[in-house]
């Protein structure tokens, strides 16, 4: 008979049952998880998506899919970088789509393409995760398992030399933050293929941006790794445009614009060649034609902010050109000039928020109209974004000190902005700016009055971030000598002498 204890029993097993198919299928996806934790793939690369904008970058990608060509450089691995993008934008669609097509193109180009079909493979299993269909994921993490089969790593944790590559090109495109990790990727796959046209492209772009902010030579690590490139690759254009620069830099122009030129014929209508092309003839006396290259590009990609930030800063160096003339005509074509640079810097704006050259520049532009409000409230939503973003800082501080000195006359807050921007990093170039300002401003003010402490302060301040710890001494004790009461100079000087010890 089925009694209350046998009914109390049944429901006991039942519970049990249940839970124990719980916990079974709590193990499985923790199993799960465990293993696409080890793939190799955009999802477990540590990008952060506050790191960049997802829009904009969206954007780049998507141009550089329509203007590429099958040999180019880097583009093999865009589709399933964007199908990423797409994923952290809630577009799990479109990231299906994208990852798709990234398998289809790998496969249509490259004869032996299952090494670089991983980050693919990775990114569908991941991807399918998030999507709560396990069955597919384990069905992608089983097909990484089948190449790992074919093509046995040194060790469990080596990764191959396609992953390396695909990895570099992903943290170049991503973010500058990113652009010392691309050149270990890149150095890392070369040393397995050292003649690989793809990653020797790779490799001389990263050095090619890191060395951006440094006044080097054709003849520094990225000029012989762009050479090197081009060796391999001796019809690619994106390369030539790069040496050209670089050459251009170093003074040696007519080798540079032969380059240039001939990037140009090779892409008359690629955007990201054109953008190269027109920076060169901007630097260097060819405004015009630097302006109309970027309207083609920009007819083109009609939602690149870098385009319409490249077009303002044309239209802001003619001004600067035209100053120093006379006459009506003059300040009339200035005034119309700096409208249009405005127009195309709020457009850059537009398109991405977060651009903080754009909204430096639009403050400058601003304050060279005297609407130094306007100025203002642009500098400080600049600090804002760069702040927000952990990027850029050091530039906004050093264009808002010249513009507090220059613009509003205020010395003190244009020495305290100049300060704070040594502080992030004294030796590149815009740290070494802000150490030229400061030694100026104490330099006049010494002139002024050989009695002002805080103009030697100023220079045992920049002296002691020379590095220059006896000649800061002798400023700091200066300083001290015509303020006596300064703490602040009195412990510099106290650090400064016990260093020596």
């Amino acid at each position: 008979m089925f009694n209350e204890y046998n009914f109390c029993t049944l429901l006991t097993i039942i519970l049990f049952l249940v839970c124990l198919q719980c916990c079974c299928r709590l193990s499985q996806e923790a199993s799960l998880k465990i293993k696409l934790i080890q793939l190799q793939c955009h999802f477990t690369w540590g990008l952060r998506k506050e790191d960049t904008d997802l829009s904009e970058l969206q954007n780049r990608l998507e141009n550089d899919i329509n203007f590429s060509s099958p040999d180019q450089a880097g583009d093999k691995h865009l589709f399933s970088f964007l199908a990423f993008v797409n994923y952290l934008q809630d577009q799990p669609e479109e990231a299906l789509a994208n990852l798709t097509k990234a398998e289809d193109h790998i496969r249509k180009h490259n004869k032996e393409c299952e090494k670089m079909l991983i980050v693919t493979y990775g990114n569908f299993a991941w991807l399918y995760y998030h999507l709560n269909d396990h069955v597919k994921s384990i069905h992608y993490l089983e097909k990484v398992e089948d190449i790992k089969q074919l093509f046995p790593a040194q060790s469990p944790t080596a990764f191959y030399a396609e992953v390396y590559g695909e990895m570099g090109w992903t943290f170049l495109m991503y973010s500058k933050k990113y652009h010392e990790k691309a050149k270990e990727c890149f150095e890392k796959a070369l040393k397995e293929y050292p003649d690989n046209p793809d990653w020797n492209c790779g490799y001389a772009t990263a050095l090619y941006r890191a060395e951006s902010e440094s006044n080097t030579t054709a003849d520094s690590p990225a000029g012989k790794q762009l050479r090197r490139a081009l060796e391999l690759s001796p019809g690619d254009s994106y390369i030539m445009a790069l040496l050209g620069l670089k050459l251009a830099e170093s003074g040696r122009l007519n080798e540079a614009e032969e380059l240039i030129e001939r990037a140009l014929r090779i892409s008359p209508d690629k955007p990201h060649i054109i953008r190269y092309v027109a920076k060169f003839f901007r630097e260097h006396g060819s405004m015009d034609k630097a302006i109309d290259l970027l309207k083609r590009a920009l007819e083109e990609t009609p939602n690149s902010a870098f385009l319409h930030h490249q077009i303002a800063a044309c239209y802001r160096k003619k001004t600067f050109n035209l100053h120093g003339n006379r006459g009506k005509n003059i300040r009339e074509e200035i005034k119309y000039l700096l409208l249009l640079a405005i127009d195309h810097c709020e457009k850059a704006i537009e398109i991405k928020s977060s651009f903080i050259y754009a909204l430096i520049d639009l403050a400058r532009l601003h304050a060279m109209k005297r609407n130094l409000t306007k100025a203002e409230e642009l500098f400080q939503e600049a600090f804002q974004v760069a702040r927000a973003k952990n990027d850029n800082l050091q530039n906004v501080h050093q264009r808002y000190g010249d513009f507090q000195l220059y613009n509003k006359r205020s010395e003190s807050l244009a020495i305290e902005h100049y300060m704070k921007g040594c502080q992030i990093q004294k030796d590149n170039t815009v740290g070494k700016k802000c150490v030229k300002e400061l030694k100026m401003i104490a330099k006049r003010r010494i002139g002024r009055n050989p009695s002002d402490g805080e103009a030697f302060g100023i220079l045992g301040y920049v002296n002691k971030l020379r590095g220059d710890k006896l000649q800061a001494i002798e400023c700091y004790e200066k300083a001290l000598l015509h303020s006596p009461g300064n703490g602040e100079f009195l412990t510099a000087l106290c650090d400064l002498r016990l260093s020596l010890h």
